[in-house]
Formats: structure tokens, sequence, C-alpha cells
């Protein structure tokens, strides 16, 4: 078959399906914006958005323009390709950022199976959840219209992916039956539990080992969103009552989520200041973005890893975690929740309580033996439910060939 897969950020979600694609003889083709590494074998066409929003745009419509241009460009490449004779036998298309919102009024008796991540709400979810940053009632009519391309996508697609269910129940009623949930997938034979790694840190001449007293907290962009300012809050209790942890923290200073941070400072600068004169330094790493094989030996070290989130979609880390053996701390959220049951493959913890955070962390660095079931469980859940290769993988290419039909 001939499969056109549209994503801004090519390969992102399709990594694994367009390598597995190829590998079966398919004929893979991209269309996207930016410069990424792409699997062997696909065919990658990029496009690049010919303006930009229009000075003093209505705000409520400022993502909906920004959306709609980034479809134009894409709609054009399009246009490029059926004038070469291109015609695929099923697009895929993340339409999170608006490639897809007119692809239909270019082959418009092809399938089209998209991607759908998150629908916005203006209660009941992520906007609101945290008292901290109380939700701006003037701010409900944007957060309202942002979903105007979602509208559109969900409407002109033939069928719709979701990678959980509780993200596939933000989405209105009326077009859940057309999303299946099919995760993205986690390589088990990966990431896996691994006594021999060590992960050297060379400022402090210091090596951390598994069986080391080693808590990871993993965000692309260290956030409120991610539960980064509970989890910093906590580190004094967990320093004071285990003073051999060490504690490693990856991500960015950036914004993923959420609103931006005071002028002039980051959120990871602005919530460590609260609590830097009760941290032992000499025990806290920021180590900002790392290679993902350095990545996966952090999580292969980790005695316990804190994971927390508002309601909003679940990041591939916890579940990568899992995988490698480990023990999740998770925040009391319907995304963790779908994945950990307390007690049995993880630990759940009140989002917005760093003392019951510090305590699950300490009573689990205290008594490690006592986790290793708890753990052990946890990678199983990942084999049983999210294994790339027996599970997901298989599952996505199966919808592909039937959507095409």
């Amino acid at each position: 078959m001939n499969i056109l897969l549209i994503h801004q950020n090519f390969p992102g979600q399709y990594k694994h399906i367009a390598a597995a694609l190829v590998a079966r003889g398919d004929t893979v083709t991209a269309l996207c914006i930016e410069n990424n590494p792409a699997p062997p074998g696909v065919r990658v066409l990029r496009y690049t958005p010919k303006r930009g929003n229009t000075p003093n745009v209505h705000p409520w419509l400022l993502d909906t323009e920004t959306k709609v241009i980034r479809g134009e460009a894409c709609f054009q490449a399009a246009q490029q390709l059926r004038a070469q004779g291109y015609l695929p036998d099923l697009i895929c298309a993340h339409p999170g950022w608006g490639e897809a919102l007119f692809i239909k009024e270019i082959w418009p008796h092809v399938p089209l199976l998209s991607y759908f991540e998150f629908y916005y709400h203006a209660h009941g979810r992520d906007v609101g959840f945290d008292p901290e940053f109380p939700a701006d009632p003037h701010d409900t009519p944007r957060l309202i219209t942002k979903n105007l391309a979602n509208l559109m996508n969900l409407e002109h697609c033939d069928a719709g992916l979701s990678p959980t269910h509780w993200q596939k129940s933000t989405h209105p009623a009326t077009y859940q039956p057309k999303i299946r949930v099919i995760h993205d997938g986690i390589d088990t034979t990966v990431i896996t539990p691994n006594l021999a790694t060590q992960i050297n840190l060379q400022e402090k001449a210091l090596a951390l080992r598994p069986g080391d007293e080693v808590v990871t907290f993993v965000n692309r962009n260290l956030e409120p969103y991610r539960g980064y300012h509970q989890f910093i809050r906590a580190i004094p209790d967990i320093q004071r009552r285990r003073p051999h942890a060490h504690i490693l923290i990856v991500g960015s200073d950036g914004v993923s989520y959420g609103s931006q941070p005071p002028t002039g400072t980051t959120w990871r600068a602005h919530f460590l200041n609260e609590v830097k004169d009760d941290i032992d330094f000499q025990r806290v790493d920021f180590v900002g973005a790392i290679p993902y094989a350095a990545f996966i030996g952090l999580l292969q070290i980790s005695a316990v890893h804190v994971y927390l989130t508002y309601p909003f979609v679940l990041s591939w880390s916890m579940l990568e975690a899992m995988s490698a053996g480990g023990l999740i701390v998770g925040s009391q959220t319907p995304p963790v929740e779908e994945v950990i049951t307390h007690g049995d493959n993880g630990l759940l913890v009140d989002f917005f309580s760093p003392p019951q955070i510090a305590d699950q962390v300490v009573q689990a660095l205290a008594a490690p033996e006592d986790f290793r079931a708890i753990r052990q469980r946890a990678r199983q859940t990942v084999i049983d439910r999210y294994d790339l290769q027996r599970i997901c993988l298989p599952q996505h290419l199966a919808t592909i060939d039937e959507i095409a039909k």
C-alpha cells in the first residue's frame, strides 16, 4: 500500500509504525515541517508555512489561525503531490497542529486515520485543577475556541486513535465511537531492568548504581502541569529523613503546557527559590535534557521514580520507568490511575501534598525489599498492556489495514 503520514514533528508517534510499514513492503511518504531523522526507507517531504499570524488578530482566534496557516501549507504540499500523480491508500495524521484540516479536500475518497491526544475543556480537566493557578473565567472563550480545529478534524476523519482511555474520554461523546484506544507502545526489550548500569556524575566524582538510594523525576520541561512545584517542595523532607538519598531531575526550562513563568525567570528557578535554603545541592542534580540512552540508564538505577501530572496527557516516561522495573510514586490523577493501582503496581499520592510525596518516597527507600513485588508487577503491566512489538504495533498495523479497506 501507499501510506501517507502527516506529522509536523515527524516521526513523532509514527516512529515505529513507519519503520514497520516499510519493513513489510509498504511505500511510506511523510509530510512534515521539522527536519528530524526519519526511519530508513521513508520518503520525507517538508513544507514551510508561508506567513505568520495576523497582527492584532483576535486573541481567542490566535491558536486557530496558527493551525489554519499550517493546514494551508500542508494542503499546498499535498496539492503538489497529487499533481505528480501520487494517490495514497491511507492517510495517517496527527492533526494537533492543524496540518490535516484540509487534507480530505485533496483526496476525498482516501480514508483518514487521525491521532487524537486531548480535547480542551474549560472545567473539570487540567484547567482550574491546581488552585495555585486558578482558571481565569475571562479566558474560557479562548479555550473553547481552541477546539474549532479539533472539531473539524473529528468530523473529517474516518477513524481516530487515542493512546489511553482517559484521553479518549476527553473528546465529545458524539465522536468517541470513531476513536480506538491503542498506545504508541513501549519497547520492553530495550527498556529493561539492568543491575549492571552505572551513572557517573563527573563533577561530583560520584557513581550511582541500582541499589543506591536514587530518586528520579523526569519532565520534558520542569513546570507545574507535571507537578514539578510539588516535587521540589518534597525534597527537603526526603533529604532530612534519608541522608544518603540522591535526587536526579531531568528536564529543560521551557514551557510545554500551561502558563509562562514570571518574567525573567523559569518555573525551575521560581519554585527552587522557595526551598533552596533547605536543600543539600550535593545530593540533587538538575541534568537538563539528556540523550535517550542516558535517560534509560537513569531509569534503571532509580530506586523511586516520581511522576506527577495534572489531568492531562500521560507521559511516555512513566511507562518507560515501569518497564525498567521502576517503583512509581505517582499522582492520584486520572491519567495515572488508568495504569497504576495503589499498592499493586505502584504507589499513588495526593498531587497537592508534598508531605505525602515525601512519605512514600522515604518508605520506599527505607525498605526496598518490601516493594520488590510492586516493581515486578509494574514491569509486567507494561509487558501485558503496552508492549510495542507484541501488543501495540500489531494493533496499529491491523487498524491501518482495516481502515485502508
